[in-house]
């Protein structure tokens, strides 16, 4: 018996790790289509639901939380067509409420942070939660030098020219009074009557509707070329600020704000642009009373917002409350429930994903929700159509869950008249005939076409050549589309094959560029094995895994002949991840990419691990921003003296490197009292000073 308890516990960590692994694909894939592609494939609810689960698997096992984990982020990585921007202080994303009872649980838990009494009423500040992009300017000397989007939080895609055709965002502020340096915070949005006139024009000169106003903004704030935004009526709110540094000059004698409410009107007194549906209000349930107001109100409003943020007005309270690794523990997003209307299902079609996953999307007579006509609305999976028993020509009740992305509710059975028809499960891909299956207990269908199912290509290629991966440099999402439309590539193997007169084929394209990615390609050979591992795309393998697989079988030929046994015995390996390694590399069509790529001279390298180095068997953490060294390299410094670097502190922790702007881990660490060095330190420990 005990050593089936030991099995059994044996068989829940694997699962454990090998869901936590596929959640964070799934979160890291869903936040690229919001943040960066602005073409969101899953409601708000359903990604806080996977958050929020890889969250309590992480809570439970501390030692499953990786080093890019999404826990640890906020948004997207910026878009490499963009110069970063690397902001002074983290934008950080809000905890959701979605219930009022989650409304008074924020309330408990600010004031036990604040240890006061259940009768202190605090003061809140309770302000619309626009749906738009958010941005940080900067203004220097009263003038805007640089706009940025969230991006990650920490880093975001410089979009100055865009914001400057904004309107109403001042490119002076008004007065003298202003910090020598001002961050703002605020969002970016476009107005429903606007929205609806650009997605009339956009229908008249086929091109496709934008889903949403905060699309619209998004897409336009991120055009390369900034006529297109200044076509666009876009307008800014602002809800906050970043750093503040005063001067020596006559301009910097602001009077320092108490309150949100003051710093609101501070910033207006500069000419910034603020809500004026801001109301201050005296303990949690006045503040439930001003979000069921704002709710009532919201259809009048001219602009789209999905919620409400309730903040604690005092700023020196807020500053006491402090922050978590990806939000304020002062603020909190109180969201509105989804919107429905009532349609027909006229069809059911299949699109096929990057990887792999067909979801039914169904097709409907358009219905007008909050401002937006729904005609398609994601069906999500074959369970999801069998428990609501869901059928061609239904008359269903649609929501657009979190404002976004349109989801069939349920089905008004009373109104069948017998015309209505089942849609099979598929067991062929409806787009390259390769065979579609659904692994035992997931609940996706996939097709098994790999590397060379078309709407799997173009994101696979991305994915391929993409700077965590093979990091060829320049080959982004539009010469992909181009060499895609142009047939020169059919799978990844065909990068390697390609000469510089195909490239010259693109438009707006020079020697130059041309030589440059033909060289990027070229060097992209040499690419160490791990690297190569996690770019292929395998279904559950990350870049941690990726690196185990690497430094267990030094190659790819040794890992493609691994058994099932032997995958499963590995570190970070569980069963779902072995069976999703072997299926991967047992599809023959897969098997022939990786035969092509090893005839056109792609032979990864391994990069050899010090043993017995200098940091041989100590462990590491790293928080915070280092001066000279970047978090990656630092990494490798570490690790190719012996030492292993983690993510989360615990007693087990031998040093913590603690940058600027170190967080929560430098508290634990010394918490626990633990060796906590400086950069300078860690180069002496290296021997590198």
């Amino acid at each position: 018996m005990e050593q089936l308890s030991l099995l059994e516990s044996t068989v829940e960590a694997d699962q454990a790790a090998a869901r936590a692994e596929e959640l964070r694909v799934l979160i890291q894939h869903h936040n690229r289509y919001y943040y960066e592609l602005d073409a969101p494939e899953i409601s708000d609810a359903e990604y806080d639901a996977l958050l929020q689960e890889l969250q309590g698997l992480e809570a439970r096992r501390p030692d499953l939380q990786t080093a890019d984990s999404p826990t640890l982020r906020v948004g997207g990585r910026p878009l490499e067509r963009f110069s970063q921007v690397r902001h002074r202080l983290s934008m950080l994303s809000l905890e959701n409420a979605l219930q009022e009872e989650d409304i008074r649980a924020f309330d408990q838990r600010v004031r036990n942070l604040l240890a006061l009494s259940d009768g202190t009423l605090i003061a809140y500040q309770c302000e619309p939660k626009m749906d738009g992009l958010a941005i940080e300017l900067v203004y220097r000397n009263g003038l805007l030098e640089q706009a940025a989007t969230r991006g990650d939080g920490e880093t975001g895609e410089e979009v100055t020219a865009n914001v400057r055709t904004i309107r109403n965002v001042p490119l002076r502020l008004q007065g003298e009074q202003w910090p020598e340096l001002l961050e703002v915070r605020g969002e970016v949005y476009l107005p429903l009557v606007p929205f609806q006139r650009l997605n009339a024009e956009r229908e008249e000169n086929g091109e496709p509707p934008f889903a949403n106003p905060r699309n619209a903004a998004a897409g336009s704030i991120r055009q390369l070329d900034p006529r297109v935004a200044a076509r666009r009526p876009l307008a800014m709110v602002c809800y906050g600020v970043g750093s503040r540094v005063k001067g020596q000059g006559s301009n910097n004698g602001t009077h320092e704000p108490g309150t949100q409410a003051e710093l609101m009107a501070q910033l207006a007194a500069w000419g910034l642009p603020v809500s004026d549906q801001a109301r201050q209000v005296m303990g949690i349930e006045a503040a439930i009373a001003c979000f069921r107001d704002l709710q009532q109100r919201r259809d009048s409003l001219p602009y789209e917002i999905d919620g409400m943020v309730i903040k604690v007005n005092l700023l020196q309270l807020q500053q006491e409350l402090g922050e978590k690794s990806r939000s304020p523990r002062w603020a909190v997003a109180c969201k509105f429930p989804p919107r429905q209307g009532i349609s027909r299902i006229d069809d059911i079609l299949l699109s096929v994903g990057r990887t792999g996953v067909i979801t039914p999307v169904a097709v409907l007579q358009p219905v007008e929700l909050s401002g937006v006509t729904v005609s398609r609305a994601t069906l999500h999976n074959w369970d999801e159509i069998r428990r609501k028993d869901i059928r061609i020509s239904d008359t269903v009740i649609v929501e657009r869950a979190g404002d976004v992305i349109p989801a069939v509710v349920r089905v008004l059975t009373g109104q069948r008249n017998g015309q209505e028809r089942e849609l099979p499960e598929p067991t062929v891909c409806p787009v390259c005939g390769s065979r579609a299956e659904r692994a035992e207990g997931e609940v996706a269908v996939r097709c098994s076409g790999g590397l060379v199912c078309p709407p799997q290509l173009a994101e696979g290629i991305i994915h391929f050549a993409s700077r965590d991966a093979m990091a060829i440099d320049g080959l982004g999402g539009r010469y992909v589309e181009q060499l895609i439309s142009l047939g020169l590539v059919r799978d990844v193997a065909d990068l390697y094959r390609l000469t510089k007169e195909d490239f010259m084929r693109f438009e707006r394209m020079g020697d130059k560029l041309a030589e440059n990615l033909l060289a990027a390609i070229a060097a992209s050979k040499q690419q160490e094995l791990a690297r190569f591992i996690f770019a292929l795309g395998i279904r559950h393998v990350g870049e941690r895994t990726a690196r185990t697989l690497a430094e267990r079988f030094g190659s790819v030929d040794n890992l493609q002949a691994a058994t099932l046994e032997e995958l499963t015995s590995i570190r970070d390996v569980g069963p779902a991840v072995a069976i999703s390694i072997r299926s991967f590399f047992d599809a023959p069509t897969n098997q022939a990419v990786l035969q092509r790529l090893k005839a056109a001279g792609v032979a990864p390298t391994v990069e050899e691990k010090r043993v017995g180095g200098r940091l041989a068997g100590l462990s590491f953490v790293f928080t915070g921003t280092l001066a000279t060294l970047g978090r990656d390299e630092a990494k490798k410094l570490v690790e190719s003296e012996g030492g292993n670097v983690t993510s989360s502190v615990s007693k087990k922790t031998d040093y913590v490197v603690a940058g600027s702007e170190a967080g929560g881990k430098l508290e634990k660490a010394r918490s626990l009292g633990l060796t906590v060095l400086s950069e300078d330190e860690l180069l002496v420990l290296l021997g590198r000073s």
